[in-house]
Parts: structure tokens; C-alpha cells; sequence
């Protein structure tokens, strides 16, 4: 197993799109500048959060090399790479690595459902561990893959010298903790979603890939390090206030609504690509509401 451990808070970092469908790379790049600023342990380039799958392999090359470029020095920058077949996640993966990526997010295949059980998935990781030239984390994320990894997977492939680690974003705590259970340390289970992140910490886990922290960096960042010096109450109060954000923000209206609760906090979420949608008015007022309610914005839209 890799001895790379991850720790802290990392953004899987929101894509700004301009009006027309283009990537802002302008605006990657001042989000990355303010994030510097932030108490983050690194950055995830190309993840679900990122609209990734609407992507090129031109642009999340060019997003990966933008990255390394104006990211602070010492943190940490990882690249989601998993395509469905292990030949191209290898390939991508690799491409990466040149790029600078030091680990690698790897979803788990998903377009033949059916046949994707434990067989198919642990062959799958293996093939991409073995040929990979940087570690790689799996990507559990059944939201979108509506494929679970096992507890059988979880643990036959925490023993692969290059698999890191698991990104868990169910959000099942009983999950979480019979995945915890089964590896033991050093692998790195790493929680995958705002709503969890308290209960995580009390598990052992030690790092969150957190969609709500590309608009609350500093308050996720905060309840871990409240939790570390054992303000266990200021902690749970703080987790308490964001539960609701991230249910409204990130759950209910997804990547749209992640990208607007960013701009009203400072950061620049831009437009995003079609497919999706755009927040319609009644939607807005509803993330203004949430992170006012929250005490994360006042009556005058500004943050607090």
C-alpha cells in the first residue's frame, strides 16, 4: 500500500463555465488563487462536482495543468481519471501523472450495470493500480454510478500496494464504518460528503473530498480541527449548521446550486454546461435562505 496519507480538506473543485459553454479558465484559476488562502490540504481536479463527465480530454487536461500550475506549493493535487474501460483510466491516469497529479480518483465503472459485481470490479482496479504510475483512491459514489462497492471489494483491494485509498460519498455512516472496520489503517477512507463529516471524524477518518467545501472551505476545515483539539461540542455545533446547507446546496440542487451558493460566497461559480440547468429564481431564494438561516450570509447577500 501507498505510505501516502491524506488528511485535512480538499474542494473537488467546481468547473466555471462562461454563457456560452466554454471552460473560464480565468476564473479557475482566481477560485484556485482564493482557495490558496483557505485552510485546504489540496485539490481534486476533475471530480463529479467538477462536471467532468461533460469535459474533453482537451479541457480536463488543460484543468489538471492549471492546477498544478497556481495551486499553493506543499498541497496535495489529485485528478479524477476513471473512464469506463481500465485500458483508458490507465491511459488517462498516466497522462496525469505527467501532468503532475500525484494520486488519482477512479470511478467506478458503471455502464454495464449488471454485470459490474465484485469479480468485474476487483479485476477492474487491480488492472489500473498495477499499470498506473501514481497511486490511486477508489471513487464510490452510487448518486451517480448506482453501483455500491462491497466490503468484500473495499477490503480485497486495500491490500494492493497502489490503491490509497477510498472515497466513500453515500453518506451511510453504518457503511463508513463497517468499510473502517475492514481495512483498518493505513488505508485512507476518506469521506465524500458535508452532511458526514462529523461522524466521519469520530470514526478516525482524517480527510473529506467535500462538495460544500468549494463555498465553505474554512468552516468544513474548521469542525476537523475543533474536533482535533477535542472541542467536541463547538464542533458538533458548527457540523450542525452545515448539515442543512449541504442538504439544500449540494443534495437538492446539485452542481447548479453549488455553483451559486459559491458566487454568493465569493468565489466564482460561473454558468454551467448543458445538459444542466440554471437555478430559476425560487431555487435561488431557497440557497439564499439556507446559508442565511445558517448564519453564512446576511440579509444583504454578503458573507459572514
Amino acid at each position: 500500500m501507498s505510505e501516502l496519507q491524506l488528511t485535512g480538506i480538499i474542494p473537488p473543485m467546481i468547473t466555471p463555465f462562461k454563457q456560452n459553454g466554454d471552460v473560464d479558465e480565468d476564473a479557475f484559476i482566481r477560485n484556485i488563487d482564493r482557495w490558496n488562502n483557505d485552510q485546504l490540504s489540496g485539490y481534486l481536479v476533475l471530480g463529479s462536482n467538477s462536471e467532468a463527465a461533460f469535459l474533453s480530454w482537451e479541457e480536463k487536461l488543460k484543468l489538471i495543468e492549471l492546477t498544478v500550475k497556481n495551486a499553493r506549493k506543499g498541497r496535495i493535487i489529485l485528478a479524477g481519471t476513471g473512464l469506463e474501460s481500465a485500458r483508458e483510466t490507465i491511459r488517462f491516469t498516466n497522462t496525469a501523472a505527467k501532468l503532475g497529479a500525484q494520486a488519482a480518483l477512479v470511478l467506478t465503472p458503471f455502464y454495464y450495470i449488471d454485470q459490474m459485481g465484485d469479480e468485474a470490479l476487483i479485476a477492474y482496479f487491480k488492472e489500473v493500480a498495477d499499470h498506473s504510475d501514481i497511486p490511486i483512491l477508489i471513487y464510490n459514489v452510487p448518486k451517480f454510478t448506482h453501483v455500491n462497492v462491497s466490503v468484500n471489494v473495499v477490503k480485497t483491494l486495500s491490500a494492493h500496494p497502489n490503491i490509497l485509498g477510498m472515497k466513500d460519498s453515500t453518506g451511510n455512516i453504518e457503511q463508513l464504518t463497517t468499510f473502517k472496520k475492514a481495512v483498518g489503517d493505513p488505508f485512507n477512507m476518506i469521506v465524500g460528503t458535508a452532511s458526514a463529516l462529523y461522524p466521519a471524524l469520530k470514526l478516525g477518518v482524517q480527510c473529506g473530498i467535500l462538495a460544500l467545501s468549494n463555498c465553505l472551505p474554512n468552516q468544513c476545515a474548521k469542525i476537523q480541527s475543533l474536533f482535533g483539539s477535542e472541542d467536541m461540542n463547538d464542533a458538533e455545533e458548527l457540523h450542525q449548521r452545515i448539515v442543512p446547507v449541504n442538504a439544500a446546496v449540494a443534495v437538492t440542487h446539485g452542481v447548479p446550486g453549488l455553483k451559486y451558493a459559491s458566487t454568493l460566497l465569493g468565489y466564482e461559480g460561473g454558468f454551467v454546461r448543458n445538459p444542466l440547468r440554471p437555478l430559476d429564481d425560487s431555487q435561488k431564494a431557497d440557497v439564499r435562505k439556507v446559508l442565511t438561516d445558517s448564519g453564512f450570509l446576511d440579509a444583504g447577500n454578503e458573507p459572514l
